[in-house]
């Protein structure tokens, strides 16, 4: 489009640049999400509820069933293949 497209386009400006921020923020809230190390120390502390029975074996099941698909997800979609994770 060059130059004319970009003029054109001016008056779009803050909306682009709004969306680019919108999408930033969800990539890295995501990231941390899908954080494998995140999700091992949420595993560490059901364990630990469930030892001093602040949760029962079918609440524990449930929450770790949640938490080992988040970390498989997470391991699929490369999370634990950056800088310092898993």
């Amino acid at each position: 489009m060059g130059l004319l497209g970009e003029i054109l386009l001016l008056p779009f400006a803050p909306a682009r640049g709004s969306g680019w921020v919108i999408k930033k923020v969800l990539e890295e809230a995501e990231r941390l999400y899908y954080d494998p190390s995140a999700v091992r120390a949420e595993l560490a502390r059901l364990e630990e509820q469930l030892t001093v029975g602040e949760i029962d074996e079918e609440e524990f099941d449930r929450r770790e069933d949640e938490l080992l698909d988040r970390l498989d997800t997470g391991m699929r979609a490369g999370y634990g293949n950056g800088d310092r994770t898993a």
